[in-house]
């Protein structure tokens, strides 16, 4: 990375900046997860690989500003691993998951007594997340303070609230109440998705996965006839449909 970023190295390398970069974090984390997801061994190695280059990357920038340097970056987290597992390195004891994560809070609170003001929400959700994660991270917080439903039962009503209130909105033809009572609803699903221990990111990334096979199965189907999906009906791809449904695709 050095080399890259020197005189005579890589021109595309030696344009980039920390903010030109944080696309490449989120996609290559994605890549990551897809090749965990297709069992695909050979894949992990080579998209861990991509996504270990950002962190190189990155910390080249810093060393470049006389900030820190990868050792540094390694050092660190070294050193953090070390301080928030006293049950492994210490004299502290930690026998179930759920004395480990309280343990791993109050550690952390310790560090950052004063995170730039920011709230607990703020700081366990922030705003770079995914929509769906960052909800979902809002709404662990504020359970664990004791803001929450009871149980499931409630946050199943919620979204049959939330439902109704977007058909209201969508009827009067209001698209800035459309658009804040579908976050309503989408953040109740998620909601009713913790409740039920599921996580909602990885349900929306498995059933858009399921989705694109179906959907690749009707364009194959048609390629064999010499067409494409914009040359069929909706009748005679909702048929091929119901075929990769039956077919388990």
């Amino acid at each position: 990375m050095a080399r890259l970023r020197s005189e005579g190295g890589c021109p595309w390398d030696r344009e980039q900046t920390h903010e030109s970069l944080k696309p490449y974090i989120v996609e290559e984390a994605y890549e990551v997860l897809e090749t965990i997801d297709e069992g695909d061994m050979d894949g992990l190695k080579e998209e861990l690989g991509d996504l270990l280059l950002q962190v190189v990357f990155h910390s080249r920038l810093a060393e470049e500003a006389g900030v820190f340097n990868v050792a540094d970056v390694l050092n660190a987290i070294s050193d953090k691993l070390v301080r928030r597992h006293p049950h492994v390195f210490g004299e502290s004891t930690a026998d179930t998951t759920q004395k480990v994560l309280r343990q791993w809070d109050e550690i952390k609170k310790s560090e950052k007594p004063d995170d730039g003001g920011k709230s607990f929400l703020q700081k366990a959700a922030p705003s770079g997340l995914p929509a769906l994660l960052r909800a979902m991270k809002v709404q662990e917080k504020a359970s664990s303070v004791g803001f929450d439903w009871e149980g499931w039962g409630g946050a199943f009503d919620k979204v049959e609230e939330e439902l109704k209130e977007l058909r209201h909105a969508f009827a009067q033809g209001d698209k800035d109440k459309v658009e804040m009572e579908l976050g309503d609803f989408l953040f109740s699903l998620v909601n009713t998705s913790r409740h039920l221990n599921v996580d909602p990111e990885e349900a929306l990334r498995r059933t858009t996965g399921k989705f694109m096979r179906r959907f690749i199965h009707i364009e194959k189907r048609l390629m064999e006839t010499g067409r494409s999906p914009g040359d069929a009906s909706l009748e005679e791809m909702d048929k091929l449909w119901d075929e990769a449904k039956k077919a388990n695709v």
